[in-house]
């Protein structure tokens, strides 16, 4: 059903009108931290992304669902946002794949969404004022009082609602690497891409101790994406400091901050962050330009880090990309090399994990 009347408005004043669409609101509002990405295809990995755990995400492409949804593209059990803002929202998919449409999807997972909204417009605005607190539906007052005391993710832990409660293994008991990875909001496509590359994965929670990981005996160590302040997920950077030169270690997003600030780096936070798969980003060492999908709101400043070596630059803003720790086994990217959803220019980053697991092997 789509119910029409309804008004998206930031915590700045600024006003949107559109229907509702996905599962119902029954009277409330859906709040969260208004951000924009500009894919043109993958929404179901978007919304699906624990990354965006606290925000509402706002699609630059115009037609979103027209492809239709299948259980094989999500990237976790549920998603995590707190709901989508779209032009048009396609209600008849088209594609052999679909097992159902992207409203129907929504109303299942329990996301609510706003339609019919000038996203062109909404996306200028973010780009000046930055990812701002907002809220959507029917009743304006409620509506506008939500989004003026829904906060920002900056500071607030995230990565607990997303993190599994439990241990869990994926891959062959055969495979050729043992791999501890941590769940911050870890993407089931990362996890493909780690066993295709020879990993067998113990997935463990956010706040397991380096004492607990150590004692499984891993080749590595993956640090997982996950939302919000890298400063903001407990015990994470003192826990990956503790860790670092016992094992090599790899640090996708997330997991490339918490990396960064274990080794003294300073974080910043973007002012509308980076969210899309048509990113450029150079590797210092080869001089190649990847295009990448990226999705985030802070990153790392390693200017004043003595034991950095800057590897990946991003070619849109100059920002820092990735970099490897020079007195410890450990690196860490930005973006999401594992494509999903985007491209596969950087794949080649889990078998440089590899890699430096099979180095590590050779010296002891």
């Amino acid at each position: 059903m789509l119910l029409n009347d309804s008004v998206l408005v930031l915590a700045d004043g600024e006003q949107f009108e559109g229907y509702l669409v996905g599962a119902d609101l029954d009277g409330q509002a859906a709040a969260g931290e208004l951000v924009f990405n500009t894919a043109l295809s993958g929404y179901q990995e978007i919304i699906t992304d624990p990354s965006y755990s606290g925000q509402i995400i706002t699609f630059t492409y115009p037609q979103i669902g027209n492809y239709g949804v299948t259980p094989l593209d999500s990237e976790s059990r549920s998603p995590h946002c707190r709901g989508i803002v779209v032009r048009d929202l396609v209600r008849k998919a088209s594609n052999w794949r679909a097992e159902t449409g992207l409203h129907e999807f929504l109303e299942q997972s329990g996301i609510s969404g706003i339609a019919g909204i000038d996203t062109r417009r909404l996306t200028k605005h973010l780009r000046t004022v930055g990812a701002i607190p907002g809220a959507f539906g029917q009743d304006e007052e409620l509506v506008t009082q939500r989004a003026k005391i829904e906060p920002s993710t900056e500071g607030r832990d995230l990565v607990s609602g997303v993190s599994t409660d439990a241990p869990y293994t994926v891959g062959s008991d055969a495979a050729e690497f043992f791999v501890v990875a941590y769940d911050y909001g870890i993407k089931r496509t990362i996890l493909r891409r780690l066993v295709s590359a020879g990993c067998r994965v113990e997935v463990v929670p956010a706040a397991t101790s380096a004492n607990e990981v150590i004692s499984r005996n891993p080749d590595g160590i993956f640090l997982s994406n996950g939302p919000g302040d890298p400063e903001a997920a407990p015990g994470a950077v003192e826990t990956v400091r503790s860790l670092l030169g016992q094992r090599p270690i790899f640090g996708i997003c997330l997991g490339h901050q918490i990396l960064g600030l274990s080794i003294g780096a300073t974080k910043e936070r973007l002012l509308f962050g980076h969210h899309g798969g048509n990113h450029p980003v150079r590797n210092e060492e080869t001089g190649r330009v990847e295009i990448t999908s990226q999705n985030h709101n802070y990153a790392i400043n390693i200017d004043s880090v003595t034991d950095a070596q800057l590897t990946h630059v991003n070619l849109n803003d100059g920002g820092v990309e990735g970099f490897r720790v020079t007195r410890a086994d450990a690196f860490g990217i930005q973006h999401h090399p594992e494509a999903g959803p985007g491209p596969h220019d950087a794949a080649y980053l889990f078998e440089e994990f590899t890699n430096l697991m099979t180095t590590t092997r050779g010296r002891g």
